[in-house]
């Protein structure tokens, strides 16, 4: 499928800065990445957390999404993960500033116009601070639950990106898809951002790199080492070039695990710690690889520490990371 797009990409990360986020804890609880506090939480330290963001400038907080999680991956997976749009949606009344990321939401799963009018009156409600993180999925047993055919993802997905975009552009939408038609349906509420929110591409397989080139207003990564990130980058840029022309698009990437100061614990080899500035130096290099926005991680053994590590992110990090 052809991307008809519009006029350009949509540009949301200030010039010449780093942004970065974080994907909520709570929200999923797969073993590979929960910390063991987590399992005995709820909303309240969900809320915590993300309040902690909005106020340390963090430019958006993440909520991934599986809708069924099959019985035998569940010991691995877990079963634990909050709906992507209603946990967004509650966050939203409750901060002010922090973008509001699905990163990423299988937009395979769903009609597309229903997606188009969740995010569309996500984006309504929180004035404006939606990003629609999209990807293809990978759980077949879960496609299996839900009806949908797992050979297809990748075409659902790009008639959905299509479909949600020409939504978010338009209040009368006319598209053909597999399996649906619709013929000049209004959808309101309208989204606050113009000319439409931004749609960022999930996934580090050739195919995803390319649907980040061809359809997307930016690139969410999923495990792409530090040292294969500028060739990523260079293969979206140059089939980008080729397909649509040479649009900025705004690049991501997620950090190695982080712990500001010296914890009093032990953690994995994989972590940074350190100083402000030896942590600031850290993700300043992610920058010079042409990397725009970043998902940041801290080890914590509590929601208090999370907080904390948050905290000294925001007051400490954060500011030496532009310079």
């Amino acid at each position: 499928m052809t991307p008809t797009g519009d006029a350009g990409a949509v540009q949301v990360v200030p010039p010449g800065r780093l942004a970065w986020g974080m994907q909520l804890p709570v929200q999923a609880q797969s073993a590979v990445f929960a910390a063991p506090w987590e399992l005995e939480a709820g909303p309240e330290d969900l809320l915590e957390v993300a309040r902690a963001c909005d106020r340390n400038a963090f430019f958006y907080v993440a909520v991934c999404d599986h809708v069924c999680v099959p019985r035998d991956r569940a010991e691995t997976m877990r079963t634990t993960w909050y709906d992507t749009v209603a946990t967004l949606g509650w966050l939203a009344a409750a901060t002010t500033r922090v973008r509001l990321l699905s990163h990423v939401y299988v937009l395979a799963y769903r009609n597309p116009l229903v997606a188009a009018k969740s995010f569309a009156t996500l984006d309504a409600l929180s004035g404006g601070r939606v990003i629609l993180g999209v990807g293809a999925g990978h759980l077949e047993a879960e496609f299996e639950a839900l009806g949908v055919d797992f050979a297809r993802r990748g075409r659902l997905l790009d008639e959905g990106i299509e479909t949600v975009r020409a939504a978010f552009l338009g209040e009368f939408v006319t598209r053909e898809g597999q399996g649906w038609v619709a013929r000049d349906v209004g959808i309101r509420p309208r989204p606050v951002q113009q000319p439409r929110p931004p749609i960022w591409i999930g996934g580090s397989t050739p195919a995803a790199l390319r649907r980040a080139a061809e359809r997307g207003d930016g690139w969410l990564p999923q495990g792409t080492p530090r040292a294969e990130i500028p060739a990523a980058i260079e293969s979206i840029r140059a089939h980008r070039r080729a397909t649509i022309g040479d649009r900025p698009i705004e690049i991501g990437t997620i950090s190695e695990w982080m712990y500001v100061g010296k914890p009093a614990f032990e953690v994995p080899a994989n972590t940074k710690t350190g100083s402000a500035e030896e942590l600031a130096e850290h993700l300043r290099g992610l920058k010079a690889l042409g990397v725009h926005h970043c998902g940041v991680r801290f080890r914590a053994r509590s929601r208090a520490e999370l907080v904390e590590q948050i905290d000294l992110f925001g007051s400490r990090v954060g500011p030496l990371v532009d310079g």
